[in-house]
């Protein structure tokens, strides 16, 4: 489990695909002393388990099925990627309850400067739109956010400036992807409604 409190930007530094999926090689700034093999870490929204450490580095193996569900194929070598740690007992629970299961992609379809800060629009994929709701929570490639407004598929977040430098929601270009995680509230409501 994480917060969607992002802690560390990591880069990729190899990908290489295969039949079985993807081998993500991952360089990080922070010391990997209590990181176990086995370890989940939060890599843009994606709940990954460390399989092998090297000097500032950590392998990842990537099923196909979670290249087909997220944007983890389009990453490359250099790829900036929004990191978290698995939550501990203890730990402050500065945004909401996030699995690391990405749901599908979202596409930002527009960035409005709003002062300091950023307003930013995106498009979800049917039929995860009918789990977005004005002021409730989504993950947008690990990062926890509050939905301000929601529109048939488009729904709109406000990004604060501390967000926006010290995440990859900066780098991101309109028309592009970012991994979704919708809030699970949302979702088991949802089905607890159709199964009535």
């Amino acid at each position: 489990m994480f917060t969607g409190i992002i802690t560390h930007i990591g880069k990729v530094k190899s990908a290489e695909r295969s039949d079985q999926g993807m081998r993500l090689v991952m360089a990080v700034d922070f010391p990997l002393d209590d990181v176990e093999l086995g370890a989940s870490i939060n890599h843009a929204g994606c709940c990954l388990t460390v399989v092998a450490k090297g000097e500032g580095t950590y392998d990842l193996d990537v099923s196909n099925e979670t290249l087909a569900l997220t944007n983890l194929s389009e990453w490359r070598v250099g790829t900036r990627v929004n990191l978290e740690r698995a939550l501990k007992i203890g730990d402050e629970l500065g945004g909401h309850i996030v699995s690391g299961h990405v749901d599908g992609v979202a596409k930002l379809i527009q960035v409005v400067r709003d002062g300091e800060s950023y307003r930013l629009t995106f498009e979800a994929p049917s039929p995860l739109h009918r789990f977005i709701a004005p002021k409730g929570s989504v993950a947008l490639d690990g990062i926890s956010l509050t939905v301000n407004e929601v529109e048939g598929r488009t729904f709109g977040v406000n990004i604060i400036p501390h967000t926006w430098a010290h995440t990859t929601l900066s780098q991101t270009e309109v028309g592009g992807h970012v991994n979704l995680e919708v809030d699970r509230l949302a979702r088991y409501a949802a089905r607890w409604f159709e199964t009535e």
